[in-house]
């Protein structure tokens, strides 16, 4: 089976690349499909978030195993979209380049049947043109409110600097090596 998605830019303008890939291709190649119909050199570090029906991130699959034991995390290559995704799980989030934050909407649209001469994955449609920046993100919440608002009041300069005034690194037990 083919697997048709819909990967919609998280940006103002409408921008979006239609993609069709087999069923039993893995999210690395999902990946490499987009990377390619959005233009991307390929070179940066890359994730899959699941999510909920509303978009709501949850479970993240990178590109590269991250984890303290190597073999231990699940990575892109593991996944064959039909793992991940089907008529009932149809939305997955993408972000490219960490830096950047290019950030996708990756809907499966349908599901079909391979059609015979067609190579896949394939890019079928093309709408808008990639602007030369990512969207800036507006997270919802300032963490520095949220971690520290209620002692805000409680903190002065010689709360924040460990070793303030005549503290020296041998109080602590280290030698200073530089």
């Amino acid at each position: 089976m083919v697997y048709k998605f819909r990967v919609i830019l998280d940006d103002e303008d409408d921008v979006f690349r239609d993609i069709a890939i087999l069923e039993d291709n893995t999210l690395e190649d999902l990946h490499n499909a987009i990377v390619n119909a959005f233009g991307f050199d390929g070179m940066e570090v890359a994730s899959f978030y699941t999510c909920d029906e509303t978009w709501n991130q949850e479970d993240e699959i990178s590109l590269f195993d991250t984890g303290d034991v190597p073999g231990e995390q699940k990575i892109m290559s593991d996944y064959q979209l039909s793992d991940i995704l089907d008529k009932k799980n149809t939305k997955i989030i993408y972000v490219y380049d960490f830096i950047n934050m290019w950030t996708f909407l990756v809907e499966l649209a349908a599901i079909e049947d391979i059609t015979a001469g067609n190579v896949y994955p394939e890019t079928i449609f093309t709408h808008g043109i990639m602007p030369a920046e990512a969207m800036e993100k507006n997270f919802e919440a300032d963490m520095h409110d949220d971690i520290y608002g209620e002692f805000e009041d409680d903190l002065d300069e010689d709360d924040l600097d460990m070793f303030s005034g005549d503290d020296s690194f041998e109080e602590y037990g280290t030698e200073e090596n530089w």
